[in-house]
């Protein structure tokens, strides 16, 4: 898909197939959600990612990536799988199981204008980039979404996702303008976001209950849009693009960067699928009549 041209947002992950409970795979991952979002909001977006798409693998058809190749430019380095996630709720518990893994992306694929995106958003799920070949990247902005360095499962064979405490470079940490996380997974990586947010910019996603930013060690607790959310899937993801589009504009503050991710995200959320991401113009006029939940404590 086209490359000609330098992407303005640019991520790096694994764009996974979510095995459903008929058999049926659903494309996802922060690569491509975060990908879309930006697309939606109006920034050239591009993804490098590694898998297989379009043909069946291990008796699962995995859909083609061409319904986003009018929104997004990707690059997909070949592998014998794409990244398999089986997504099974116990009492409203997520346990997650890994059964097919594409391998790490190797980011000496990426053309050289690519390296000099604006926004480049490291977005890995399950393990797939390198942190020592991050180096290389030189963009303007250099964000991430940790969650994929913390996942292990039992490898070469698959199995049931664990998680362990996050260990980035030190000189990955320094260079970071932005990490964001979950309220699930802040106690594995604290120290971390504390770290990146007392220089730049640390959030912590906490669903209904907003979202707290930590900017050059200064603190805001963001409420969360009233939205009846049909589906949670990617909300994340979409909460990260945008407020990593909202944090390079200079002229407004982290806390607003913030209330709009939040106001993006809780859109995304009120039908089922990737469709349901707004534009900017959406955004924008939501903001202007929504109502917020109270902040809670």
């Amino acid at each position: 898909m086209q490359t000609s041209r330098t992407p303005e947002y640019l991520v790096i992950g694994h764009i996974c197939g979510d095995i459903q409970a008929d058999g049926s795979v659903v494309l996802g991952g922060t690569a491509l959600y975060s990908a879309l979002t930006a697309a939606r909001l109006g920034w050239r977006t591009a993804v490098l990612t590694r898998g297989v798409f379009g043909r069946e693998v291990a008796g699962y058809q995995i859909p083609s990536l061409e319904a986003y190749a009018d929104e997004i430019s990707i690059i997909v380095q070949d592998a014998e799988t794409p990244t398999m996630f089986i997504n099974e709720y116990t009492s409203g518990r997520r346990t997650q199981k890994l059964p097919q893994w594409a391998g790490q992306i190797d980011l000496r694929g990426l053309p050289p204008h690519w390296r000099n995106a604006r926004i480049i958003h490291l977005g890995p799920i399950a393990q797939e980039i390198d942190t020592k070949q991050t180096g290389s990247l030189t963009p303007y902005f250099l964000g991430a979404t940790p969650q994929g360095w913390m996942r292990d499962w039992p490898k070469p064979n698959g199995g049931k996702i664990t998680h362990n405490h996050l260990r980035l470079p030190k000189e990955l940490v320094s260079r970071l303008d932005c990490i964001i996380v979950s309220q699930e997974e802040i106690a594995l990586c604290r120290d971390t976001v504390e770290a990146v947010g007392a220089n730049r910019l640390g959030v912590i996603t906490m669903g209904q209950d907003g979202a707290k930013v930590i900017y050059g060690g200064q603190r805001a607790s963001v409420p969360a849009f009233k939205i009846d959310v049909a589906d949670h899937t990617g909300a994340g993801d979409t909460f990260a693009a945008a407020f990593f589009i909202g944090a390079t504009d200079r002229s407004i503050s982290a806390p607003r960067a913030a209330r709009f991710a939040s106001a993006t995200s809780g859109m995304s959320l009120r039908e089922v699928g990737m469709h349901s991401i707004p534009s900017r113009a959406e955004v924008e006029a939501f903001m202007r009549t929504a109502e917020e939940l109270p902040i809670r404590s």
